[in-house]
């Protein structure tokens, strides 16, 4: 069988001067080997050993041999070619080299020759006239064991792949994991059905005709596999979604960072450090808010205001003027209003305010800075600032928050402002 094999891929692949020598090499092979069994068989029989007893003995001491011929041409090939690549590897710049090197994939790889070698040899062991149907079960393992070594070397290149294309820049921020899910999981049925089509000693094109029919039915199965292959695409061409993006969806709770984008779901690590595990086609076909316009934009928008009671708004005396002239932020703009005539404290305080925003480094001058009156209300005038930090962190955004209203709630007493608040217990004293 081994002879025939070799004769079929001499005449079809090799020049005419090694079709005549090679096959040669090969029965004679062959028939060194049907030697040696047949050396081995009558050894044993002149030892006394029952024929048949001696015929099951030879065959599996050939085995052995042929295990052992494998393993050593194993060892010798990992030896070579590892080595050889290693070699290469550090020579070069590229990284995917030495990650090939660092998984293993060589390796993984090199495992396929043992039991193509075993495969190919078994029949000098067990001949198909003698032992046909063992002979069947030993190739139907092998055949099972190389499909599962080439499953196993193809998921380990996927993921290596997908490592690769993470350290580039350009694709570091793209949801590539989910699309090298979907090719792992297509290879791994792939697989099992070579596997069942090996067992069952089918056809494996019979048996992905036989799928369509239940076409239905797969489609069940795979239905959040298919719909988050479909999602991914969209998030990934619309550009709607990166990992590292802080996004906001209250129907599942999420408020924080994409720490992870696969096919079955999207993580998220909320602020309180919690996970929210989100399905990619949720984002599409409901609303979600991203943040990642707010990191790539000038700052971060501050807007709250401050109720001031309107009892306290009042026009201002000249002696309240001169005093507010003083303070360098409202000299020009009392200059440029005195002409005007009547000035309420509030406007003055007002312009304050819009003075102090332009006047700190941490605010954003080149965006929107106002301070404005919305409408009066019971709880009294409310004064919006409204304005925009060049800090986007949140701990460093909140602290230059606080510290501008607590500037803010102390300055208003200085403008005869007082700000609204509802009576509590204190508020009441004895006459």
């Amino acid at each position: 069988m081994f002879s025939l094999r070799v004769i079929f891929f001499c005449r079809k692949e090799m020049p005419a001067f090694f079709c005549s020598f090679v096959p040669q090499k090969a029965i004679l092979f062959e028939s060194n080997m049907y030697t040696i069994q047949e050396s081995i068989n009558q050894w044993l029989i002149d030892r006394g050993v029952i024929s048949n007893t001696a015929s099951v003995l030879d065959n599996t001491i050939m085995l052995l041999f042929i295990i052992l011929i494998t393993v050593a041409i194993d060892y010798i090939c990992r030896y070579i070619f590892l080595n050889m690549f290693k070699r290469l590897a550090k020579k070069t710049r590229n990284q995917w080299d030495d990650l090939i090197v660092e998984r293993k994939i060589i390796n993984k790889l090199m495992h396929i020759i043992p039991a193509v070698l075993v495969y190919v040899l078994l029949p000098l062991a067990f001949p198909q006239a003698e032992t046909p149907k063992l002979l069947d079960l030993l190739q139907m393992v092998c055949k099972i064991y190389i499909i599962a070594v080439s499953l196993r070397f193809i998921n380990a290149s996927l993921n290596v792949v997908l490592e690769i294309y993470n350290r580039k820049e350009s694709f570091k921020n793209k949801p590539l994991k989910g699309f090298i899910q979907l090719l792992q999981v297509g290879v791994y049925f792939v697989a099992v059905i070579l596997i069942i089509s090996v067992i069952i000693d089918k056809s494996a094109a019979s048996l992905f005709a036989g799928l369509g029919a239940s076409a239905a039915v797969l489609m069940l199965v795979f239905r959040d596999t298919l719909l988050g292959f479909v999602a991914g695409i969209q998030l990934s061409a619309n550009d709607m979604l990166r990992p590292d993006d802080w996004i906001t969806m209250e129907k599942y709770g999420a408020n924080g960072r994409v720490i992870e984008v696969t096919l079955h779901a999207v993580k998220v690590r909320n602020f309180d450090n919690t996970i929210t595990t989100i399905p990619p086609y949720a984002l599409v076909s409901d609303a979600f808010q991203n943040w990642r316009g707010m990191f790539e934009s000038g700052g971060r928008r501050i807007k709250r205001s401050i109720n001031i009671d309107m009892n306290s708004v009042r026009f201002c005396t000249p002696e309240m003027l001169e005093q507010f002239r003083q303070i360098p932020l409202l000299t020009n703009y009392i200059e440029t209003k005195k002409e005007e005539g009547q000035i309420t404290n509030l406007g003055i305080f007002r312009a304050y305010l819009t003075n102090y925003l332009k006047s700190l480094p941490e605010v954003n001058t080149e965006l929107i800075c106002m301070v404005r009156q919305l409408q009066p209300t019971a709880t009294g005038i409310p004064l919006e600032l409204y304005f925009f930090t060049r800090v986007k962190e949140w701990l460093p955004y909140e602290a230059i928050q606080a510290d501008i209203f607590d500037h803010v709630l102390a300055i208003v007493p200085e403008f005869g402002l007082r700000i609204f608040q509802h009576l509590s217990g204190n508020d009441w004293k004895p006459y």
